[in-house]
């Protein structure tokens, strides 16, 4: 890739609309621009100036356009910039591009204006990486996020790590150089305190990627259970849709289903996974590991029990189960519609447990 020439490509949307904008970026950029607008000199113009006029070329009016003008290095890519505002048709887009490359740009790469801001030092990786997650964030918190590390939040913290790292580090060279000598540089309390400090930040970190993630990808929750126990119409509920196969025959599921929705601010995937049961059916069986494993990516496990189905001491017994233990739990009981046992009920009521119908969906939106 070479980053010294000009690029241009589309910076809206594909298809039709009232307006599009189309971007060049290089040394170049307003030079080219100004072979097809007579209007004015814009090799003249001041920048974050704003000018409207006909885009010309050979004789013929390509379309009416606004053009606003950003010259290095007060530039998102710290280049010259023009961005051409001209009507949304494919045809007029299309055609403008095919004449500017034909007058010297070439079409920018998947990215390639912000790659260019990056390696021109106008912003650093993780600001990079922000741009595209602002453009894709589904949710307020998703944005507001992206907005933080656009600004430089999340790199500041980077920088604070980097340069206690460094004083630290600078420390014990000096201990280790002068070892022999009679001296101490650092007292032995002060480069305890402050490993923890950087050991307390680490986590700090590590915690809130984690969290930011979740909210970028969205907060993953496994439905698990034994088979026929209403995992696949509970997950029906939650998404309003017809998502996953229901039927009265157990391990209907044997693959892992998923779909994403929006709760409040945050953007949350429901998955459901075959069964949970000993079977000799091979494909079931690949279908329950697939759903062990997807607990180590999950965020949360909503757990349902049958209580049409189950004593109080298989209920303790399927709670107690050893992949469920040090996970973020949710314990459900299904099919309340159905009779249940009283001593059942009682055990989740006393535990804070979840009641619901599924099939009915009586306390879905609480669960929500």
């Amino acid at each position: 890739m070479n980053i010294k020439d000009t690029i241009v490509a589309q910076s809206t949307p594909l298809g039709s609309a009232a307006t599009s904008t189309i971007r060049l970026s290089g040394p170049e950029s307003i030079n080219i621009t100004n072979k097809v607008f007579p209007s004015k000199d814009l090799t003249g113009v001041k920048s974050h100036t704003i000018h409207f006029g006909n885009f010309i070329h050979e004789d013929e009016i390509v379309d009416e356009v606004v053009l606003s003008i950003f010259k290095e290095p007060n530039s998102y890519t710290k280049e010259n910039i023009v961005e051409i505002s001209c009507h949304g048709s494919e045809i007029i887009v299309n055609k403008i591009i095919l004449i500017l490359i034909k007058l010297g740009a070439r079409v920018a790469e998947r990215g390639e204006f912000t790659f260019r801001s990056f390696i021109n030092g106008n912003m650093d990786l993780s600001q990079a990486e922000s741009v595209a997650d602002l453009i894709s964030g589904k949710t307020e918190n998703a944005h507001r996020i992206a907005i933080n590390h656009l600004k430089g939040i999340f790199s500041d913290k980077i920088k604070k790590l980097r340069s206690d790292l460094l004083n630290l580090s600078s420390l014990l060279e000096l201990e280790l150089d002068f070892s022999e000598e009679d001296v101490e540089f650092a007292n032995r309390d002060s480069l305890s305190n402050l490993l923890n400090e950087i050991d307390k930040f680490s986590k700090t970190l590590i915690d809130s990627f984690k969290l930011n993630n979740a909210v970028k990808k969205g907060i993953s929750i496994v439905i698990l259970g034994k088979p026929n126990v209403g995992k696949s119409t509970l997950l029906n509920g939650l998404l309003n849709d017809e998502k996953a196969i229901v039927s009265d025959i157990p391990g209907t599921t044997r693959d892992i289903i998923e779909d994403t929705i929006t709760i409040g601010n945050n953007l949350v995937r429901f998955i459901d996974t075959a069964g949970i049961r000993k079977t000799k059916d091979k494909i079931e069986s690949i279908g329950i590991d697939k759903a062990l494993n997807k607990i180590k990516e999950s965020s949360i496990i909503l757990y349902l029990i049958d209580l049409n189905n189950s004593s109080l001491i298989d209920i303790k017994k399927e709670i107690s189960q050893e992949f469920l233990i040090e996970n973020n739990l949710i314990i459900i009981g299904n099919k309340v519609d159905l009779e249940t046992k009283k001593e059942c009920e009682e055990y989740f009521k006393k535990n804070k447990y979840m009641m619901i119908s599924s099939l009915n969906d009586n306390n879905i939106n609480d669960l929500k």
